[in-house]
C-alpha cells in the first residue's frame, strides 16, 4: 500500500524553454500532480528565460523581464529545482543521476532538455581572452563587458544567431564585421536572391559582411588586440571575436550513459521521445528524430507537449514540425517557409524584386502550380502569415499565384485568401499548438483584446511571430459578434495615432519619454517610436537631431538623406518650384564634379544628386548651403516637392502665376512633418501641365480664381484627386490648404497617405468638405494656428547641423578616425535596363500585361 501511495520521480535535466515547458504541461493537470514529484535541474544562475529574446537584453531588458517563470510558481506547484547544477552522469540500470558534487537522485522517468552547444570551429587561437558565444545571458554578459575595452568586433557566423550577435555589438558601438564560410548569409533559409538583399541591407546600416572565408587561424593583431587570417590569403583585424557558427546536441550525457545516438551526434528519439531507454526521454535541440535536429523552440515545445502526454498515459505523438520563421535582423524583417530553395521535384518559382524598396519576394509552387510548396520573404514580411497558412493547410492557389507576393493594389486582393478562408484546425501558434479554432473559442468566451488571447492560449507569447495572424483573426471575430475592434498603436501605448497626436497637441508634451510616461507603458519599438517623433515635429517642428529626438528617427532622417542600395545618400536640395538662378544651378554641377555624384533632373522639378558617402555629407552641404540652398527633406515624411509648370509669365494659355504660387506654397509648407510624404502641384489652367490631379494637394488655375483638390498620389495606390473647393482666391486657398493639411496630421493613422485617410473618413469627401469648407466642427481657427506655429518654427536641418560640431560627428565612418570607409564600394552609373524588365521574373512565366504595366507605373512613381 505504502508503495502505490509513493510519488513518480521525475527529473528534468536542463531548465531552458523546452524544459520548463515540458514541466509547465505536467502542473496544467492539478489532478496527474497529485502523483509526480518533479525535480528540475539548471546549469545556469536563473530559472528558464526566453532565448528567443534575447537580443533585447542589450536594448534595455533585464533578466527578470526575459523570465518564463520564477521561484514561486515552482514552490506553488511542488516542483524542485537545483540552481547551478551540472548533472555529471546517469545510470539507467539504477535509474539515478549523479550531479557535479557526487549527489545520487533516484528516477523513474527522466527528461533529458539539455539543448545544444554553440559549436566554436577548431581554428587555432579560439580559446582566447575576448574570443566568445552568444547563447545565454552570461555569455552576453562577457559581451558587455569585451565591449567597453573594444573598438571592433567580428562575428563568425552568417546565420540567424550570427546575425542577432551581430545586431548586439552594432548596439553595443563597436564597428561590426560578420565572417561567413558559405557564399551567402542564412544559407539554410535564404535563396541567392533574398541573401543578397539582406547583405546590401545590412551593409547599408555600417555592418561589414564578408562572405566565402575561411578562418585558418587568430593571431595577434598589429593595430587590433587579434587578426583573422583566412585561407584565401585575405586577413581581417579585430579587438573581439564572437563564435556563432551554428549549434551542436547536447549529448555528452546520453553518450556516457550508452544511449543511442545519431551518427552525427544528437539523442535518437521516438515518436513519444523515448530514447533507446523507455524510460529516458529527450526533448528539444539535443533530441534526435528521423535523423533531424530541430533548431527551433517551436517543435521543441510540441516534443514537450508529447512526452508529458506519454508520462501521463497518453497516445499523442511527435510527427514532424514545420521551420518556417519570422524575424527581424538588425532591424529587417525576413521570412522563409517550407522549400524555400525549391528543391521539391517540378517546383516551380515567381520572383518579385523591388530595388528602390528593398524587397524580395519568391514563391515556389508545386509542378501542377496549384499549392504553396515555400517562400522567401525579405524587406517585406507581410504575406508570411497567409502563405504559411495556405502551405501548412494545402489551400488552393488564386488564379494569378503572383499576386500574393505583389504589392497591394487597390481591388487586386484575391478573394477568398483572408482569414476566414483558414479552417478552425489551421495551426496559427506553432510554439503552443494554438489553432485557428482555438482563437475563435476564446473571443466567444469573452477574450477581447490580444492580452486575453495570450492569457487564455498562450498564442503568440514564444517567438511572436504568429502575432500579427492572431490579431487578424481576433478583430474578425470581433467585428463578427458586434465588438469594437481595438486599434492600439502598439504595445506600448493604448491610442491609436489620432489619439496620440490629440494628447500631444492638447497636453503640449515635447518629448517621446514625456508622454511615454503619462501615457504609455515600456520602453517603445519600431512602431511607435518613429509615429511619436513624426506627431512631435509635426505639431512643434524642433530640430529632429536634437538628443531628445534623434532616437525616434530612422536611417534618414538620423542622417538626413536617403539611403540608397549601395549604402550611399542621396542629396536633394530645395528648388523650389523648379526656379533656379544660373548661379546655384553652376554649383550644384561643381558639387556633383567634385564628388562624382550621379545626377539626375526629376519629375518633381529637383536635381537630385545620387551617390554621396556619409562623411561627404557634410562637406557637400556646407557648399550648398553657402549658396544658399536648403534642405529639400526628401528623406523625411514631410512636404517634398511642389510642381509647377510656367503659367502666365510665359505660357500663352496660362490663366495665372502658377510658377510664383508654387514657389510661395513650397516656402509656406517646407518642412511640415506628417503621417505620411506630401506632394503638390500648381497648374497655370485645365491642361494641367503640373499634373495636380495626381498630388495629394492639386492647385489649378481659372478665369475666375484656384480649384482645389486633395487626395491624389501615385505610388502603389495610384489614386486621382478630388475636387474640394473652386474659384478661390489666393487667401482663401491657403486657409483651406492650412485646415486640410493640419486636420490630415491631426486624424490620420500611422503612414497613411491622404488618399486612404479620406477614403477612411465616414463621409468622406462630403464630410471632408463640412469640416475644412463649412467649419462644422469649429476648427478652422485652431487649425490654422497650429499650421502658424509649425511654420514659424521652421530651420533648414542642414544648416543646424553644419554649425553643430557634436552632430557632425556622426557623419563619420569610424569613432576614431575622419578617415572614408574605403572597403565600401559605391555605385556611380545608373543600370541601364527597366528596372520594371529585369525585377518581376516568373520561372518560365510571364505576368499579365496589366499587373506588369502598375508595376512599371510604381517604379517610375
Amino acid at each position: 500500500m505504502e508503495k502505490q501511495m509513493q510519488k513518480t520521480a521525475i527529473l528534468v535535466v536542463g531548465n531552458g524553454m523546452v524544459g520548463h515547458k515540458f514541466i509547465d504541461n505536467l502542473v496544467s493537470q492539478p489532478e496527474a500532480m497529485d502523483k509526480l514529484a518533479i525535480t528540475t535541474f539548471s546549469e545556469e544562475a536563473q530559472l528558464a528565460y526566453d532565448r528567443v529574446q534575447l537580443s533585447g537584453y542589450f536594448s534595455g531588458k533585464t533578466a527578470q523581464d526575459l523570465a518564463l517563470t520564477d521561484e514561486a510558481y515552482y514552490q506553488q506547484h511542488g516542483v524542485k529545482y537545483l540552481l547551478n547544477t551540472k548533472i555529471s552522469a546517469i545510470s539507467p540500470k539504477t535509474r539515478t543521476v549523479t550531479d557535479a558534487h557526487g549527489g545520487q537522485i533516484h528516477y523513474d522517468k527522466l527528461i533529458l532538455a539539455t539543448g545544444s552547444y554553440p559549436f566554436v570551429p577548431p581554428i587555432p587561437g579560439n580559446q582566447q581572452p575576448h574570443c566568445l558565444v552568444y547563447r545565454t545571458i552570461g555569455d552576453l554578459e562577457a559581451i558587455k563587458a569585451s565591449s567597453k575595452l573594444s573598438k571592433k568586433g567580428v562575428v563568425i557566423g552568417g546565420g540567424l544567431l550570427g546575425l542577432e550577435a551581430a545586431n548586439a555589438l552594432k548596439n553595443l558601438g563597436l564597428e561590426t564585421h560578420v565572417v561567413e564560410f558559405a557564399p551567402r548569409l542564412m544559407a539554410m533559409q535564404l535563396d541567392d536572391g533574398g541573401a543578397n538583399l539582406l547583405r546590401h541591407q545590412i551593409e547599408a546600416l555600417g555592418v561589414y559582411v564578408h562572405t566565402e572565408k575561411a578562418t585558418k587561424e587568430i593571431v595577434a593583431g598589429q593595430n587590433s588586440r587579434y587578426r583573422l587570417n583566412f585561407g584565401d590569403g585575405d586577413y581581417l583585424e579585430t579587438d573581439m571575436i564572437v563564435f556563432s557558427a551554428g549549434i551542436r546536441p547536447q549529448d555528452e550525457l546520453a553518450r556516457a550513459a550508452g544511449l543511442e545516438l545519431g551518427e552525427r551526434g544528437g539523442i535518437v528519439i521516438n515518436d513519444y521521445c523515448q530514447t533507446s531507454d523507455q524510460d529516458i526521454y529527450a526533448v528539444g535541440e539535443c533530441a534526435l528524430w528521423h535523423g533531424k535536429i530541430f533548431g527551433l523552440v517551436a517543435p521543441g515545445y510540441a516534443m514537450a507537449s508529447v512526452a508529458a502526454s506519454h508520462i501521463l498515459g497518453g497516445e499523442a505523438r511527435f510527427t514532424g514540425a514545420d521551420m518556417s520563421t519570422k524575424l527581424k535582423l538588425l532591424g529587417l524583417d525576413v521570412a522563409s517557409i517550407g522549400d524555400a530553395h525549391g528543391q521539391t521535384p517540378g517546383a516551380q518559382s515567381y520572383t518579385f524584386r523591388d530595388e528602390v524598396a528593398q524587397v524580395y519576394k519568391r514563391l515556389v509552387v508545386s509542378a501542377s502550380g496549384d499549392k504553396v510548396l515555400g517562400a522567401v520573404l525579405v524587406g517585406d514580411v507581410e504575406a508570411y502569415g497567409q502563405l504559411l497558412q495556405m502551405m501548412l493547410n494545402d489551400i488552393p492557389l488564386p488564379a494569378h499565384p503572383s499576386t500574393l507576393i505583389l504589392p497591394s493594389i487597390a481591388g487586386d486582393k484575391p478573394k477568398g485568401l483572408g482569414v476566414d478562408a483558414l479552417p478552425a484546425a489551421a495551426q496559427l501558434c506553432s510554439c503552443f499548438d494554438v489553432t485557428k479554432g482555438d482563437i475563435v473559442q476564446a473571443v466567444a468566451a469573452g477574450a477581447t483584446d490580444m492580452g486575453a488571447i495570450k492569457s487564455c492560449t498562450k498564442a503568440s507569447t514564444g517567438c511572436g511571430g504568429c502575432s500579427a495572424l492572431v490579431k487578424q483573426v481576433l478583430d474578425c471575430e470581433l467585428a463578427a459578434l458586434g465588438h469594437e475592434v481595438d486599434k492600439s498603436l502598439c504595445e506600448h501605448f493604448s491610442y491609436t495615432r489620432p489619439e496620440l497626436a490629440d494628447i500631444v497637441r492638447i497636453k503640449q508634451i515635447k518629448s517621446f519619454d514625456e508622454l511615454l510616461l503619462s501615457h504609455g507603458k515600456g520602453l517603445g519599438c519600431e512602431v511607435c517610436k518613429p509615429t511619436i517623433g513624426s506627431i512631435l515635429a509635426s505639431f512643434w517642428n524642433e530640430y529632429v537631431l536634437e538628443d531628445q529626438h534623434i532616437g525616434l528617427q530612422d536611417t534618414n532622417d538620423v542622417y538626413l538623406g536617403n539611403m540608397q542600395k549601395d549604402g550611399s545618400y542621396s542629396v536633394v536640395p530645395r528648388i523650389a518650384g523648379g526656379e533656379i538662378t544660373p548661379d546655384k544651378l553652376i554649383v550644384l554641377g561643381e558639387v556633383a564634379k567634385e564628388f562624382d555624384l550621379y545626377t539626375k533632373i526629376t519629375g518633381g522639378q529637383r536635381i537630385d544628386l545620387f551617390g554621396a558617402q556619409l562623411h561627404e555629407l557634410p562637406l557637400i552641404w556646407r557648399k550648398l548651403v553657402d549658396a544658399g540652398f536648403e534642405t529639400g527633406h526628401a528623406y523625411g515624411k514631410s512636404v517634398r516637392t511642389v510642381k509647377s509648370c510656367v503659367g502666365d509669365s510665359w505660357c500663352r494659355y496660362g490663366l495665372k502665376d502658377s510658377l510664383g504660387f508654387a514657389i510661395d506654397i513650397e516656402n509656406r509648407y517646407k518642412g511640415l512633418r506628417s503621417p505620411h510624404k506630401l506632394k503638390f502641384a500648381v497648374s497655370g489652367c485645365t491642361r494641367e501641365c503640373a499634373e495636380a490631379q495626381s498630388k495629394d494637394v492639386g492647385i489649378i488655375a481659372t478665369e475666375s480664381g484656384w480649384n482645389l483638390f486633395v487626395g491624389g498620389n501615385g505610388g502603389m495606390r495610384p489614386r486621382h484627386a478630388e475636387l474640394l473647393a473652386v474659384d478661390l482666391d489666393d487667401k482663401t486657398l491657403i486657409q483651406y490648404i492650412d485646415r486640410f493639411l493640419m486636420f490630415y496630421i491631426r486624424s490620420a493613422e500611422r503612414l497613411q497617405r491622404t488618399s486612404v485617410w479620406i477614403e477612411s473618413l465616414e463621409g468622406g469627401l462630403d464630410y471632408l468638405k463640412s469640416v475644412i469648407i463649412d467649419d462644422k466642427l469649429g476648427l478652422a481657427a485652431g487649425l490654422e494656428a497650429e499650421m502658424a506655429n509649425a511654420i514659424n518654427q521652421y530651420q533648414c536641418e542642414w544648416k543646424t547641423t553644419l554649425e553643430s560640431p557634436d552632430k557632425l560627428k556622426r557623419f563619420q565612418h569610424f569613432i576614431n578616425s575622419d578617415l572614408s570607409d574605403a572597403g565600401q564600394v559605391y555605385q556611380r552609373k545608373r543600370q541601364q535596363r527597366h528596372p520594371a524588365e529585369q525585377d518581376i521574373q516568373t520561372s518560365g512565366r510571364t505576368l499579365d500585361g496589366q499587373t506588369l504595366a502598375i508595376k512599371i507605373l510604381e517604379i517610375v512613381d
